[in-house]
């Protein structure tokens, strides 16, 4: 089992928050798709003929794309890999460019997921994100989307923003449900460094992000799902029986996948790489026939730190059994002895085999993932 990622890095507009690989401009848009068909023949032997199960167009805005240049690469994969008849194909899309027609493009070429980048059903929150819709297309893209035979969906939601009430987060997360989204992936809103959101919390032009209200949404949206039958199946990620992304669940599993395009990252088992984040500099390699990475070789400790982090991040937790057999039995007392004091504050339990965070534990899941590290 593998997956494919394809890095499109073009957006109509820049979020304050996103510290993604992106540009505004579009002046370079063929020829970066020219590259990317050019960088799938570089890249073949990659998975070493791996089945691919999932496909991932990401961004950026993918939707941005023409329907013939979103045609042209799913041919071109199908050509140079093997992909299952059953696999799933998502595209991250946002809400301005899923009209009727768009739609029946997107499903005459495969796709057969959205991931769609709500954000919020709130005009006041959009605007203060910078986000290129507005609340009306937030909620018809939605409708549109079912209309059309799309019922596998994701919606992005963001919640710990200063124009974000509590009342304002209930009603996001119940219109999510009464729209019977299969899949929520919900996020607080992070200052990344460097981002316009960031300057604009030095210069004193927005409030700071307050972490309590972060951490009060959190728990509130998980009270909420799990009445309404989600799973929490990752921190971030909510999912109807049966709904789970096959492609996200495939990295917290360590499963193979190529990363394709600028900034893209790609991971075979014992290393990882990453192409150049820069359009120009990304397109110039491709044409001399030389995929522009650096590549960082996994050593056992660097491995085993990846699991702590990917799996405590998920419902079914690290398995101790799997990292005595990966890694030694040393290993394992290690990690079960550092973890003794997240278990006795409360932020952990150990079923049987398995060290699972609690909900409070979830809310310091990157920190006491980190205190774990060998």
């Amino acid at each position: 089992m593998a997956g494919i990622y394809l890095h499109i890095p073009f957006c109509r507009r820049a979020c304050y928050y996103c510290n993604f690989h992106f540009s505004t401009s579009l002046g370079q848009k063929d020829a970066l798709v020219d590259s990317l068909l050019q960088e799938m023949m570089l890249q073949q032997p990659y998975l070493q003929g791996q089945q691919v199960d999932t496909v991932y167009f990401g961004g950026g805005t993918p939707s941005l794309l023409d329907d013939a240049d979103l045609r042209r690469i799913m041919e071109k994969l199908r050509q140079l890999f093997p992909i299952s008849g059953q696999a799933e194909i998502t595209l991250e899309a946002n809400p301005d460019d899923l009209q009727p027609e768009k739609l029946q493009a997107l499903k005459a070429i495969g796709v057969n997921r959205l991931s769609i980048g709500v954000q919020s059903f709130h005009e006041a929150d959009l605007r203060w994100m910078n986000r290129a819709h507005n609340s009306t297309q937030a909620l018809q893209c939605i409708q549109d989307a079912q209309a059309a035979g799309f019922h596998n969906l994701s919606i992005d939601l963001i919640y710990g923003g200063p124009t974000l009430s509590d009342e304002g987060w209930a009603e996001n997360v119940q219109q999510a449900i009464a729209l019977q989204i299969p899949h929520l992936s919900c996020y607080a809103l992070t200052v990344e460094p460097g981002t316009a959101l960031d300057h604009f919390i030095k210069q004193h032009k927005v409030a700071a992000v307050d972490p309590d209200k972060a951490a009060r949404h959190f728990e509130m949206l998980v009270q909420w799902l799990a009445a309404a039958g989600y799973e929490h199946y990752e921190i971030s990620n909510f999912a109807l029986p049966g709904c789970r992304s096959r492609h996200n669940s495939s990295y917290w599993q360590g499963q193979a996948y190529l990363g394709l395009g600028p900034s893209a990252h790609s991971f075979n088992g014992h290393s990882r790489q990453w192409n150049v984040a820069n359009n120009s500099s990304y397109i110039n390699a491709i044409k001399e026939g030389k995929v522009p990475f650096e590549l960082e070789n996994l050593t056992p400790e660097m491995m085993l730190n990846e699991y702590i982090m990917t799996s405590l991040r998920t419902s079914e937790g690290c398995h101790l059994y799997l990292v005595e057999e990966r890694f030694g039995t040393d290993k394992r007392r290690q990690l079960e002895t550092a973890s003794r004091e997240f278990i006795l504050a409360g932020k952990m339990v150990q079923q049987q085999d398995t060290l699972v965070l609690t909900p409070e534990g979830k809310l310091f899941a990157d920190g006491i993932a980190a205190e774990l590290f060998v």
